[in-house]
């Protein structure tokens, strides 16, 4: 990138977006009760991770959180693992939620009217519900729960898409104190069952099946797989969604219907159950690839304040419409749903963003008016390559921001956002993780963007580049660590520690993310904090490409192949060279365009724009083409199974096929390391 593109913002908020923005009401706001103001976004953020007790607790009251027993100690002991936020305070998220915390008055009441959720669906017709709706289906739902002996601290699981009834579902199961989780129908039975069966459910909700690109899939079989490994469950709920006219006792012996539960319900008055900050809210999973899921477990009181502060980072307003395209299967769903603690209303969509093409999310923007759409990396880069034009072709004028996660966005994806989407729309990029739920580098309203540049650190978190000696550094390529504690940091991992537990932190939670850096975070990424406080994330550590000692981010190799035209997609790993020999074996996988083969002129390109775009030392040993990179069911690259494979390590075991977006995908690198190991030459011919 040159150091004009480095400079010169690709967008700057107007006065009137400055002034308008919910971070710089909060600013004033806080200022205020300091007694001086704060210069800019660099010192709110300095102060936030400062003065952390101050902070959150200026997050609570500016947010009004609802508590029926108020806190006395913001934060117990600073060290991590172990902090304890907000001590003695007990609430409930839903009812905090529901009950109208944010900036608006109680929403079961004078904003009852107003939209709550908009839906869409490939199965379904667009569909809204108001806020009166939402509250009074919770009601019967958690009526319906309640009437099947689900109490406090039990676990409810859901096997069901991104609709409405899912967010209900979750809403009853936090308004009763129980446990929720879910996994998103796509898994197959036997990643469901290596997640849900850790955790002893009591409730299983699902669904008959669903569409996805067109094609339908029926999920009977698999919801019997699955319940027959889920010896604690005592009652299942089927929602018949691919077959609407279908009973649930027809689709599965046994089961309650949706309708069913709710009509248990009906009548029901909401109830909250109030419970500790800390009482768990949620479990969700790592991804599994080379192991049982990690079940991470997040609190009430956490991730409430979380999903608060965040609300400032996307500057969610009354009127907005805010989407993010997710399954529930991804902390982006919790992520979304937690939304609507501001006054925006949020977009669920369950289908392809694919299908019928790479318009269909901004064609679904322009018909319920998004104002926030938020997708993947992954897919922005693949409308720029498809030429796609969004603002030639639609009515986007409601759209005022773009957020991309799941992957670094390329500095080309920066710009074709600019060019075809909209020369005013403030575009930002994120990057987090499950283990807290957030983002912990992303958007601000208040600053510039600047190409292939994360805009901030959040809020809250003190997030710093570090070297293998924990020195922070400034413009250079560093561990991602974070060195305060956060409120929606894990609880515990179910089944390691917890509650009653001898060490409550648990040693596997200790090992993943306390063991480089004793006491800080090490998240696992490599970041680059930039010197106007912004930053860049280069991929995982764990998965990094060392050549001659000079380390580099496998998304910096990403960015250069993809820049060629014909590359769709790529992975690249560095395996011990065939043969032997003590050398490192670098080689880059890529899927082409339809039609394109992988010929040496096409390499000698690929291999140049590596070279100038990343360093002579990082140009691959060799370069194949694949059908297509493997991925976990949340959109993650495979690298580091695909190195174990590469190195002999049998499938099965280098990677858990279920929790695989496109298991057949690894079948190709099962066979290119049977002929490497046969014929270690053979590397040049394998395709």
């Amino acid at each position: 990138m040159s150091s004009a593109a480095q400079q010169t913002p690709l967008w700057e908020p107007s006065t009137e977006q400055l002034q308008r923005s919910e971070m710089a009401r909060f600013m004033r706001w806080a200022g205020e009760r300091r007694g001086r103001p704060f210069a800019d976004y660099g010192a709110l953020w300095r102060w936030s991770v400062d003065e952390l007790e101050r902070f959150w607790s200026e997050i609570w009251e500016f947010s009004g959180v609802r508590a029926s027993r108020p806190y006395s100690q913001v934060l117990d002991g600073s060290r991590m693992p172990g902090a304890r936020w907000f001590c003695g305070a007990e609430l409930n998220y839903a009812e905090n939620l529901l009950g109208g915390s944010a900036s608006s008055a109680a929403r079961a009441g004078d904003r009852s009217g107003e939209v709550a959720v908009v839906h869409a669906s490939e199965l379904r017709r667009d569909g809204q519900l108001t806020w009166g709706e939402l509250c009074a289906q919770v009601a019967c739902a958690a009526g319906g729960l309640r009437a099947l002996g689900v109490g406090r601290g039990d676990r409810v699981v859901a096997y069901m898409p991104n609709i409405p009834e899912t967010l209900i579902a979750f809403l009853a199961t936090a308004s009763i104190g129980a446990i929720w989780s879910s996994a998103a129908p796509e898994f197959g039975a036997r990643s469901v069952i290596d997640r849900f069966a850790q955790i002893e459910p009591k409730v299983l909700l699902a669904v008959d099946g669903y569409r996805h690109g067109g094609r339908d899939f029926d999920r009977r079989e698999v919801v019997r797989d699955i319940l027959a490994e889920l010896p604690t469950v005592e009652q299942a709920v089927l929602l018949p969604y691919l077959d609407p006219e279908a009973g649930a006792g027809e689709a599965l012996r046994g089961a309650l219907g949706w309708q069913e539960l709710l009509h248990r319900g009906r009548g029901a008055e909401p109830r909250f159950e109030q419970v500790p900050f800390d009482h768990p809210l949620w479990v969700l999973y790592s991804s599994g690839t080379t192991g049982l899921p990690k079940a991470i477990v997040h609190g009430h009181g956490g991730i409430l304040l979380e999903q608060l502060k965040k609300r400032l980072h996307l500057d969610l307003r009354a009127g907005d419409r805010m989407f993010w395209f997710t399954t529930t299967g991804w902390m982006m769903w919790n992520f979304l749903v937690g939304c609507l603690l501001s006054d925006a209303a949020i977009v669920l969509y369950d289908g392809s963003p694919a299908h019928p093409s790479l318009e269909v999310l901004f064609e679904l923007a322009e018909r319920v008016g998004i104002t926030c759409l938020g997708v993947s990396a992954g897919l922005l880069a693949a409308a720029h390559k498809a030429g796609i034009e969004p603002a030639r072709d639609r009515d986007l004028r409601a759209l005022r921001a773009i957020g991309s996660t799941g992957s670094p966005l390329a500095p080309e994806s920066f710009r074709w956002v600019y060019e075809h989407v909209g020369s005013d729309v403030w575009l930002f990029s994120t990057s987090g993780g499950t283990d807290v739920c957030t983002a912990f580098v992303g958007g601000c309203p208040l600053l510039p963007v600047y190409e292939g540049e994360l805009q901030c650190r959040a809020l809250g978190c003190a997030v710093e580049a570090w070297d293998e000696r924990g020195r922070s550094l400034i413009d250079e390529v560093g561990e991602l660590v974070i060195t305060e504690p956060m409120p929606s940091m894990p609880l515990f991992f179910w089944g390691d520690g917890g509650p009653g537990a001898q060490d409550e932190v648990g040693e596997r939670l200790r090992e993943s993310y306390f063991s480089m850096y004793p006491g800080v975070w090490r998240h696992g990424d490599w970041i680059r904090i930039t010197a106007r406080g912004g930053a860049v994330i280069y991929g995982r550590s764990d998965s990094t490409i060392n050549r001659q000692g000079v380390r580099m981010g496998t998304s910096e190799i990403y960015r250069a192949a993809e820049a060629v035209d014909e590359v769709l997609d790529a992975l690249v790993v560095d395996v011990p060279r065939p043969g032997g020999g003590g050398e490192l074996w670098m080689v880059l996988f890529v899927v082409l365009r339809a039609g394109t083969q992988l010929d040496e002129e096409l390499k000698r390109q690929i291999k140049a724009r590596i070279r100038q775009d990343c360093s002579p030392r990082h140009v691959p040993d060799e370069i194949l083409q694949i059908e297509e990179v493997p991925r976990t069911l949340s959109g993650k690259v495979l690298e580091v199974p695909v190195k174990r494979i590469l190195m002999g390590v049998p499938a099965q075991q280098a990677a858990s096929v279920e929790s695989l977006a496109n298991p057949a995908s690894l079948q190709y690198f099962v066979q290119l390391a049977r002929t490497l190991s046969a014929d270690p030459a053979a590397a040049s011919a394998a395709r």
